[in-house]
């Protein structure tokens, strides 16, 4: 999420009433968890595991839990709870706007596009021209969706990411402050749901096209022209590229890569990153080819089994 208007170190620390290292005036531009940072944005870390990787990383602020020296050109924020932080930068700068009534007066649509009853817009939603949004389609605030996008009833657009902090207590939810872009030509079908970046944006590439009760996770980026088939399930921060096609009740674990072209099988479980032009089967996958070489083995077990016993004899 990027501030409105850039924002000074100063600043940000009088507002969480915080100790930091660094120029005053260093300027903040926005705010971004790990995976999607870039220079200007606030990070935060609270693992020595990630600490690192989060100093190292592309943003110029961090707000960590332990007195560490300030890597050149950044800044250091110091506070003993970095994601109570984190989240009350993201609830003072995009505090919750309620709707009245069911198109909000922020929301831009264009021309020639068709808005069936029951349809919910929120605030600040752009979508562009000849598009068409079937009953009972919900998008969230902020989201943009492009030109001759076709949303099936039901779907919702821009839902929060699904991100919990385990505390003594339970799980705390960490705020959602991104998006969801659906680029030109999209289609999405009956009852799916896309979540919003927690803090960057879920983006469905041009020409893509998903059947019914598809699910796409936080800060995923779809390519353009794939195919999702009914009850495909992708977790967050995935990248799938260019003319993917993932067949009926794929999942597909978190962070990871499904490169351009590849195929994946129906009912395939995908738990590591898959080169492009290649056909995918199984739970966890592996080329379509080997797998059914494997299945094939298994199928003979009891008869090879029974050979070696025969030959024991």
């Amino acid at each position: 999420m990027k501030f409105e208007s850039p924002k000074s170190l100063k600043e940000i620390c009088e507002l969480l009433n915080a100790d930091f290292e660094g120029n005053p005036e260093h300027v903040i531009t926005g705010i971004n968890e790990i995976h999607k940072v870039e220079s200007g944005d606030i990070s935060f870390v609270d693992h020595p595991k990630y600490y690192d990787k989060c100093l190292n990383s592309a943003a110029t602020t961090i707000i960590i839990n332990k007195r560490v020296p300030c890597p050149e050109g950044k800044a250091l924020i110091f506070t003993d709870d970095p994601f109570s932080a984190y989240n009350f930068i993201v609830r003072f700068f995009r505090p919750f706007q309620e709707i009245k009534g069911m198109i909000s007066a922020s929301a831009s649509i264009g021309e020639g596009t068709v808005i069936q009853p029951g349809v919910v817009i929120g605030n600040h939603v752009k979508i562009g021209k000849d598009c068409l949004i079937h009953p009972n389609v919900t998008i969230y605030d902020y989201c943009e969706i492009g030109d001759r996008v076709v949303i099936q009833a039901n779907a919702v657009i821009g839902g929060d990411a699904y991100y919990f902090k385990k505390r003594e207590t339970g799980f705390e939810k960490m705020l959602s402050c991104g998006r969801v872009i659906l680029e030109d030509d999209v289609e999405i079908g009956v009852g799916c749901t896309i979540d919003k970046g927690v803090s960057g944006d879920t983006i469905i590439g041009a020409g893509t096209k998903f059947d019914n009760q598809v699910h796409i996770g936080h800060d995923t980026v779809v390519g353009k022209n794939c195919l999702f088939a009914a009850q495909v399930g992708v977790a967050g921060v995935t990248t799938i590229e260019d003319d993917v096609i993932l067949w009926g009740q794929v999942g597909v674990s978190k962070d990871l890569t499904i490169g351009k072209g590849a195929i994946v099988l129906a009912k395939s479980g995908v738990d590591k990153s898959l080169k492009g032009g290649k056909i995918y089967f199984g739970a966890p996958v592996s080329e379509a080819r080997e797998k059914w070489k494997e299945m094939a083995y298994v199928k003979r077990l009891p008869e090879i089994i029974k050979e070696i016993n025969q030959q024991k004899q």
